[in-house]
């Protein structure tokens, strides 16, 4: 133990160690998808950080913690913005800094009970307000959000209903201090018991008495995946293999049949001709047909990626601007400044333009559909904010064909069963490329994923439902009571220091000495 303490007093060792703890916790997420990880992934990162000698170096463990859990999270970005995701990686992790000193500042030797106690709320406050501020598209929006590791556990997306993703993370973090202090704190064993029960009640109350989403009916629903397009025209080659894969649903009476994002590469203005192609195609299926139009709108300046619903007399009016862009995949963020990206790696050549506002479309059929776009499908507030509006069935219509070797298809789709459980309501995940899924108002898989390797049309029988979650109702109730933990505590961390400096002794002041060095006497 005295050689690891010895070994770990290189700060460029130690650095290194912090980043590869801070990466652990990926395996969690889909591929992989070790949901029970999730609970003790960051354990090594814990017990480092509460063993640093002094708490700028805990902050430091934060910080390159931090940065591992951003590569690792976002590793798929390296083959487009090579060592620019390193740059990216290394600011967010800041992020961790202070979260790594509370560490060290709540469970650094023999914690009292009532520290180890605070520990198990504070730190999981702290990793929220660190999510939150991350969810911010403009530095990358909330993808890797540790809650959402847990999209395949029932009970898990029973407590989604009740607080969203913001409760599952907090608990998963929780649980993480607790299992810590259960390894390094004998004395602390107490609280750390106490925190694990606490975490199991609040699941089975969860399960017992949170209002679940009454089935009222079902809606038939058609994913068209056409699979990898890429060479000469590949845009045009796309539209006609989705035109070919959409005719095989004649017959199979669907309700609405959607298209993937960036599935047309055209403004159906410009091309009327494909305009009657899906309106053919609508008329054949009997469905409106949602497209995802990716091109330069004729009737305003710029790129948009819009959904686009075709009904069999042609464009129907109904249409969503996609409203939070991918940064530098879709935009660079301040690009006078950090247009350089452009030269290192795939970043955007020119900016997207974003849409104004969300829209709930009826499609035919009494549906009425709340449709999203890729990289929405993270933003926990978008869905919520459709069901609030009226959408009875959540649609996502994405595009992961640049990360088709990496684990991004399948947690971009395991998204969606968590914004199903948060919202109460069905959702529908469509791509170009894999991978396509369906999940029920409790966030529940119907039928089966359509891989990166299909090519295929298929028709779901989605359960709708009516009923409002608690997490619709009130929101992100756990982000805010995280921020009002972090306020009581810098205001309890501000009186007790003005105590202190209360109490501490006045500094004596030497008598005042007269030039032959006897004390003066006032009134001499």
């Amino acid at each position: 133990m005295k050689m690891f303490g010895r070994w770990l007093a290189s700060p460029w060792r130690r650095s290194v160690l912090a980043a590869l703890a801070g990466a652990l916790f990926v395996f969690a997420f889909p591929a992989p998808s070790l949901w029970w990880f999730a609970y003790v992934a960051l354990v090594p990162w814990i017990l480092l950080a509460r063993s640093a000698p002094t708490g700028k170096r805990a902050a430091y463990d934060g910080w390159f913690g931090g940065l591992g859990f951003m590569l690792a999270v976002f590793h798929w970005l390296l083959p487009n913005l090579h060592v620019f995701t390193v740059v990216l990686a290394a600011l967010l992790g800041l992020l961790w800094a202070p979260w790594g000193w509370l560490v060290r500042r709540f469970l650094a030797g023999t914690p009292s009970t009532g520290r180890a106690a605070a520990a198990l709320v504070v730190l999981p406050s702290v990793w929220l307000a660190v999510e939150l501020v991350r969810s911010w598209q403009g530095l990358g929006g909330p993808w890797g959000m540790l809650g959402s590791s847990q999209w395949q556990v029932a009970p898990a997306l029973r407590l989604a209903s009740v607080g969203g993703v913001w409760l599952l993370s907090f608990l998963v973090v929780a649980v993480n201090v607790a299992v810590a202090l259960l390894v390094a704190v004998r004395a602390a064993r107490a609280p750390a018991v106490a925190g694990l029960v606490a975490t199991a009640a609040a699941t089975s109350a969860a399960w017992m008495w949170a209002p679940r989403p009454d089935v009222d009916g079902h809606v038939r629903i058609a994913v068209v995946q056409p699979g990898v397009v890429a060479g000469v025209e590949s845009g045009q080659r796309r539209f006609d293999l989705e035109e070919q894969l959409t005719r095989r649903l004649v017959g199979q009476h669907p309700d609405l049949v959607v298209w993937g994002e960036s599935s047309v590469g055209f403004d159906l203005s410009h091309r009327p001709d494909l305009a009657r192609r899906i309106a053919a195609l609508s008329r054949a299926t009997g469905a409106g047909v949602l497209v995802n139009v990716d091109a330069r709108r004729s009737d305003q300046p710029g790129i948009y990626k819009s959904s686009v619903l075709v009904g069999p007399n042609g464009p129907t009016g109904e249409r969503y601007d996609k409203m939070r862009l991918v940064p530098f995949g879709e935009y660079i963020p301040a690009r006078s400044v950090l247009g350089w990206a452009t030269s290192v790696g795939r970043a955007a050549g020119e900016d997207r333009r974003r849409g104004t506002e969300q829209v709930v479309m009826n499609v035919g059929h009494g549906l009425r559909v709340g449709p999203m776009v890729c990289f929405e499908t993270a933003f926990p507030d978008m869905s919520r904010h459709l069901a609030q509006d009226g959408a009875e069935v959540l649609l996502a219509q994405s595009s992961t064909s640049t990360f088709q070797q990496s684990w991004t298809p399948e947690q971009h789709a395991s998204l969606a069963a968590l914004r199903a459980a948060e919202t109460g309501r069905p959702m529908v995940h469509a791509t170009l490329t894999g991978v396509s899924a369906v999940y029920g108002p409790r966030g529940q898989r119907v039928g089966s994923w359509l891989g990166t390797g299909a090519s295929t049309a298929r028709v779901y029988d989605v359960p709708t439902a009516h009923g409002v979650t608690l997490y619709v109702r009130f929101g992100d109730w756990p982000a805010h009571g995280a921020l009002l933990v972090l306020a009581v505590l810098g205001a309890t961390e501000g009186l007790r220091a003005l105590r202190r400096r209360r109490s501490a002794p006045e500094p004596s002041v030497p008598p005042v000495r007269t030039v032959r060095g006897s004390p003066a006497r006032h009134g001499r």
